[in-house]
């Protein structure tokens, strides 16, 4: 660490969040940069972190991985880094880019990527240290709130990438929380009304605000389905509604057992696509690039905002809220 120390949201015990202002700033190695942190979205991982549903590496532990901000220096090596004052978005899965899977584009697999708030501490500090190919430069006019959902829109525009679907295919969203909300906007930027069938009517309204449907009760024949819920009972209600012939994009991450059998998949034709993540850099520069040019407005999904000082109250709302959450390191309380 530098000696120097910031403001930082530091887990102590599940659901207990203490804003440190005494914690050390990281050490900006000669391939990092250093980011004075400007936002951050709160994701469902980070919640899980947050409950105690997975556990840190230790604790106290810095939570949140959907960060952006301004560069305010570089590492003697990181020669190709984006000048001091750029406005940058980080990329917090830090794949080695020499393994195997790398090497064929597969970064999403890299068994030696570092998890930003996972494996690794988060970024809810006021500044946090990152490798300089993972902080990627956008324009100086971009909405805040748009770059802290930058992230998981990124998640979400790789799943459809991964997808295969076009627009004349017939869609379902499964859950209609942060994550499904941004792959409804990801579907509709590529010309699919997507149906949704999620049980909280706020966030279904939130989805048909966006421009998605509700599916119609009973309704079926859908070739395309995106799982975002990680719900076993809600892709059991899918299965009913899917076109033989479907292909299942799930995106959601859950602990139960598949519900079918591989009877089911063989005689209804089913193609069940995991999709992890994003590969590095190509789904991030293309997401950023759809956010910067105005072609989506992830923004949109966002529900409410919070400083620093009250992360405690954001996290543990966060789950309740029909949008997504994100705390702003600029807001004034």
């Amino acid at each position: 660490m530098s000696g120097v120390t910031v403001k930082a949201a530091v887990l102590t015990a599940p659901r207990r969040l203490r804003i440190a202002d005494d914690w050390p700033e990281p050490i900006c190695g000669p391939y990092d940069v250093l980011v004075q942190l400007d936002g951050m979205g709160i994701c469902g991982s980070d919640l899980a972190v947050f409950d105690g549903a997975r556990q840190p590496p230790a604790l106290p532990w810095v939570v949140g991985h959907e960060g952006f901000g301004r560069i305010v220096a570089a590492g003697a090596q990181a020669t190709a880094a984006p000048a001091p004052g750029t406005r940058v978005v980080i990329e917090p899965n830090y794949a080695c880019l020499q393994c195997p899977d790398c090497a064929r584009g597969l970064t999403s697999a890299c068994a030696k990527r570092t998890i930003v708030g996972m494996n690794a501490p988060g970024i809810l500090a006021e500044r946090v240290a990152v490798p300089a190919p993972f902080a990627h430069p956008v324009p100086a006019a971009a909405r805040d709130v748009d770059l802290a959902c930058a992230e998981p829109y990124t998640v979400a525009r790789t799943a459809v990438r991964r997808g295969g679907v076009t627009a004349d295919d017939k869609t379902l969203v499964v859950g209609a929380g942060a994550q499904g909300l941004l792959l409804c906007q990801a579907l509709l930027a590529i010309g699919v009304r997507p149906a949704v069938v999620e049980p909280h009517p706020a966030r279904l309204a939130r989805a048909v605000e966006l421009g998605a449907r509700a599916a119609a009760d009973g309704e079926g024949g859908f070739g395309y389905v995106f799982e975002s819920s990680g719900v076993e009972p809600a892709l059991r209600a899918a299965l009913e509604r899917a076109a033989p012939g479907a292909t299942f994009v799930l995106v959601g991450l859950g602990a139960d057992p598949l519900p079918l059998t591989l009877n089911e998949v063989v005689r209804a034709q089913l193609t069940l696509r995991g999709s992890l993540i994003y590969d590095h850099p190509g789904d991030f520069t293309a997401a950023l690039a759809d956010i910067t040019s105005g072609a989506v407005r992830p923004g949109a999904s966002i529900d409410a905002c919070f400083p620093l000082e009250r992360a405690q109250e954001a996290f543990a709302g966060a789950r309740e809220r029909a949008g997504k959450t994100w705390i702003s390191l600029t807001a004034i309380d």
